[in-house]
C-alpha cells in the first residue's frame, strides 16, 4: 500500500470508529455500554466444549472476556451479559467463575431445563450467586411447556427469585412469549435476536410484526436488538450490508412496537464474526440510535439492560 493510500485508509477507519462512538457518547458518560448477548467458551479445557464444533473454522477457538474487550472496548462497550450455550450443568458454574475473575461480565444467563425434577434445586443453587441473572430456553421448549403445570411452575420460580427468562427462536416466538407473560405477569422475559427475523432491506414480515406487537403489550417484555447481520441478505458482491438504512425498516418497526424503554443492545459475538466485524455490528445500531437522541441511546445501551437483568453493583 502506498503512503497516501495508507493514510487515507487510516483516516477512513478512524472516521468509522469515531462515527460509531458519537451515538453512544452520552450513554458512556452515564455508565459503561453493555453488550447483553455474548458467548464465552474455551476448547482447551480438559472436557472440551459441546459447541462450537471442531470443524468450525471461525468459532472453534478460545473466546474469553479479554478477547471480547479487544473488539468492544475501543467502541466504548466495556461490560457484557454472557449467555451460556452449553447444555452441561457445570458449565454454568464455569461461567460464574469467569464472571468473578472478570468485572466486565456483569451477568450470566444460564442453561437449565425447566420442568425437570432437578430444576428447582439447580436454579436455587446458581441463583445464590448474584451474577446469575436468569436462564435461556428455546422456543420449542416454551411452546411444548406452556400447557405443562410443572414447567410453568418452574418458570414461576424464576420470577420468584428475581431472575429473568431469555427466549430464543423464530418469528413465532413472541406470540408464545406473550402467552407465558399472561400466565406469569411478574416474570421478566427477554426475546433474543429480534426473534430471528429475516432482514431484506424492506418492510419486515407482517406475521413477525403482529407477534412482536402482541409481546410488547406486556410491560415486563424486552427484546434484544441483536443478530442483525446474521439474518441480513448478502448484496450483489456477496457481502453483508453495513449501512444502517438497510436495517432501518426493521428497526423502525421494533421501536414502534416496544418504544425506547424496552429494547436492549446485544451483538451475539462471536457468532456475529461469521458475517461482519464487531465494529460493524455496533455501528449499525449506534448510527440508528443516534437519530433518536442521547436519552434513547443511554436507555438502549445500558439502563434498559439493567432494568431487565438487575445485576448487582
Amino acid at each position: 500500500m502506498q503512503p497516501a493510500s495508507r493514510r487515507a485508509f487510516i483516516q477512513q477507519a478512524t472516521a468509522f470508529v469515531a462515527g460509531a462512538l458519537v451515538a453512544s457518547t452520552e450513554a458512556a458518560e452515564r455508565g459503561a455500554i453493555v453488550d447483553c448477548h455474548t458467548h464465552f467458551y474455551d476448547p482447551s479445557r480438559p472436557e472440551g466444549v459441546p459447541w462450537p464444533a471442531k470443524d468450525d473454522a471461525v468459532l472453534y477457538r478460545t473466546v474469553l472476556p479479554r478477547n471480547f474487550l479487544e473488539q468492544a472496548a475501543p467502541l466504548g462497550v466495556t461490560q457484557t451479559v454472557v449467555v451460556e450455550a452449553s447444555p452441561r450443568v457445570e458449565d454454568n458454574a464455569w461461567l460464574l467463575e469467569l464472571a468473578a475473575a472478570n468485572p466486565a461480565v456483569v451477568g450470566v444467563v444460564g442453561n437449565l431445563a425447566p420442568g425437570t425434577p432437578q430444576f428447582a434445586g439447580l436454579l436455587k443453587r446458581f441463583a445464590a450467586n448474584r451474577r446469575f441473572r436468569g436462564i435461556r430456553i428455546n422456543h420449542d421448549v416454551l411452546r411444548t411447556g406452556l400447557e405443562r403445570p410443572p414447567f410453568v411452575a418452574d418458570i414461576g420460580l424464576i420470577a420468584d427469585l428475581g431472575l429473568e427468562l431469555d427466549v430464543n427462536g423464530g418469528p413465532e416466538t413472541p406470540a408464545d412469549a406473550a402467552r407465558l407473560a399472561k400466565k406469569l405477569p411478574a416474570l421478566t422475559i427477554v426475546i433474543n435476536h429480534l426473534a430471528n427475523v429475516d432482514i431484506a432491506g424492506g418492510p419486515p414480515p407482517e406475521n413477525w410484526l403482529a407477534n412482536m406487537r402482541a409481546a410488547a403489550e406486556h410491560a415486563n417484555m424486552y427484546c434484544k436488538v441483536s443478530a442483525l447481520v446474521e439474518h441480513a441478505r448478502p448484496n450483489a458482491a456477496g457481502r453483508i450490508p453495513a449501512e444502517v438504512d438497510y436495517y432501518r425498516p426493521t428497526l423502525d418497526a421494533i421501536w414502534q412496537a416496544f418504544g425506547d424503554d424496552r429494547l436492549i443492545y446485544g451483538s451475539n459475538w462471536p457468532v456475529s464474526d461469521r458475517f461482519a466485524p464487531y465494529r460493524t455490528v455496533f455501528a449499525i445500531v449506534s448510527d440508528y440510535v443516534r437519530g433518536r437522541g442521547g436519552a434513547a441511546a443511554e436507555k438502549f445501551f445500558r439502563s434498559n439492560a439493567r432494568a431487565a437483568y438487575r445485576w448487582p453493583n
